[in-house]
């Protein structure tokens, strides 16, 4: 058995090993710069939360980074965290680019996702290969920054593709989603040939359409229709979104790599798949956790890891209120950065977790609700003594807290994988996107959660929830959680955890190569 000091050990030992690498590569009989990857975000805030990690385990690496926000979103974060918020550190800058989108009328809310993504597609290529050319023109005269050697991008930021390939360097794609959800949108196009998608008519929704299984996906054993991302969904046979990932999906697999913030255990049968799809797949998660390991090697981390990512201001006293509570007492509820909800579906919730008579720490974004709707007295007055609303937190702290018990959530993969992380089970109410996909996996596979309907019912709400927290189905869910949990930690072990050792790879097999793969 290997110890944690001989672990230590062999870690740093592989961190000196590599950044000989880093600072000895020899080009021309020259010594040349550190390593510089430019990191590029999908401009939505899980997106960027999970990017900015990555990016930092790569900085830990010995990599200097350069991330890149829209100007929307720079400034918005200039906003919610501070003027020099973004000042970042010698080798940690940031910079910015324009989205082609005219600004939201409210400066906090999220933009339209399927408007940004064809926006983004179409206009961002020429300011992004300026930059690039920008930065290498700097690295010509400014000593501490050195030129491009790799991007790491969003796999729906596609632009990047192209603009590796102009310059003659890796460009490794990050899946945010997790790799049924991938796998499901990459056969996209067969399900279109076999004519699943479009939707004839809205009557597909209701008369059971959906409700049929497709066992031909490779990985997948049996999956329903309305599991599948949300998108096939469309009626319109000329939906231009479902053409756009049909045509994205299978491009990302031409880059240098493919990253997936998941871990081999979680996904075994449709990660060993993708080695018939592609020759460079690095399962390198739960970043957010693998970030922290790699953080006790480094010696300087405290300017690093003062960079953050939210666009909302943290409400710290959520903390403090959780520490008044009793162990396991409190659901956790949050819908995400997306997510946009009907005046209904709040009052359903809300009054579904005041009837369960449960503690309950309730995020609720400025633009959670797509009108002014506000919660009413009534409400207020009864949950004074057990529940808290707040406007943002920080989710990692509040999941991993001993009082928290239970995550109402839309099931965004950045947040399955935290609550597992942390040991706690989910409930689920899936929006859309990869989101029933999640879903699906975490009831039906994992056996972690629970779903709640689409059409919200204050009922069923109360229901699960004291089940959840009180019943039979708490400590078999939980049972099963805390064993991902500790899969989770096995994952970003050093020197042994499969998470821990691809990052490694990644670094050796692509990120420092002098050239990308060509691109097909």
């Amino acid at each position: 058995m290997v110890h944690d000091t001989q672990l230590s050990f062999l870690s740093q030992l592989k961190k000196g090993i590599i950044s000989l690498a880093y600072y000895f590569n020899i080009a021309m009989g020259k010594l040349v710069k550190k390593p510089h990857a430019v990191c590029v975000p999908y401009p939505a805030q899980s997106h960027i939360s999970a990017m900015l990690k990555f990016a930092k385990l790569l900085h830990h690496k010995g990599f200097h980074i350069t991330f890149v926000h829209t100007e929307y979103n720079y400034k918005r974060t200039l906003k919610s965290r501070g003027p020099y918020s973004l000042d970042g550190a010698k080798d940690f800058r940031f910079e910015a680019i324009p989205d082609g989108l005219p600004p939201p009328e409210n400066e906090d809310a999220t933009q339209d996702v399927f408007q940004l993504c064809l926006s983004i597609a179409e206009t961002c290529y020429d300011p992004f290969l300026k930059l690039l050319k920008n930065l290498n023109n700097k690295a010509l005269t400014d000593d501490e920054s050195p030129p491009v050697t790799c991007i790491i991008s969003d796999c729906v930021m596609p632009f990047t593709l192209e603009a590796s390939e102009e310059l003659g360097i890796p460009n490794a794609q990050i899946w945010t989603v997790n790799a049924i959800s991938a796998m499901c949108m990459v056969h996209y196009p067969h399900l279109k040939e076999r004519g699943y998608t479009p939707l004839k008519d809205q009557s597909y929704f209701t008369n059971g359409y959906l409700d049929q299984t497709i066992d031909w996906i490779p990985g997948i054993k049996s999956i329903r229709l309305r599991d599948i991302p949300t998108v096939i969904w469309t009626t319109d046979p000329e939906d231009i979104f479902l053409d756009y990932l049909m045509d994205l999906m299978p491009r990302t697999l031409k880059g240098s790599a493919l990253i997936i913030n998941t871990f081999d255990a979680l996904e075994y049968n449709v990660l060993k798949q993708y080695s018939h799809m592609v020759d460079h797949l690095y399962t390198v998660g739960p970043i957010h956790l693998l970030l922290k390991e790699i953080e006790k090697e480094d010696d300087d981390i405290n300017t690093i890891a003062s960079i953050q990512s939210n666009m909302w201001k943290e409400d710290d006293s959520c903390i403090e209120w959780l520490d008044s509570k009793e162990k396991r007492s409190v659901i956790y509820v949050n819908f995400g950065s997306i997510t946009v909800m009907t005046k209904d579906q709040l009052l359903e919730f809300a009054w579904g977790l005041a009837n369960s008579n449960q503690n309950f720490l309730w995020i609720i974004r400025p633009d959670l609700v797509a009108d002014d709707t506000m919660l009413p007295p009534e409400f207020m007055e009864v949950t004074k003594e057990r529940g808290m609303l707040s406007t943002w937190c920080n989710q990692e702290m509040v999941l991993n807290h001993p009082s928290v018990s239970a995550f109402l959530t839309h099931c965004g993969w950045n947040s399955i994988l935290e609550s597992l992380s942390a040991g706690v089970p989910l409930i689920c109410w899936p929006v859309f996107a990869d989101q029933q996909t999640n879903c699906f996996y975490c009831c039906s596979s994992l056996g972690v959660g629970v779903e709640i309907g689409n059409n919200v019912d204050r009922v069923e709400v109360e229901q699960i929830v004291r089940e959840l927290m009180e019943g039979d189905e708490r400590s078999e869910l939980r049972k099963r959680t805390l064993e991902w949990k500790d899969k989770a930690k096995e994952a970003i072990r050093p020197c042994v955890g499969s998470s821990y050792l691809n990052l490694d790879k990644l670094i050796e097999e692509v990120l420092l190569k002098p050239k990308s793969k060509s691109f097909a």
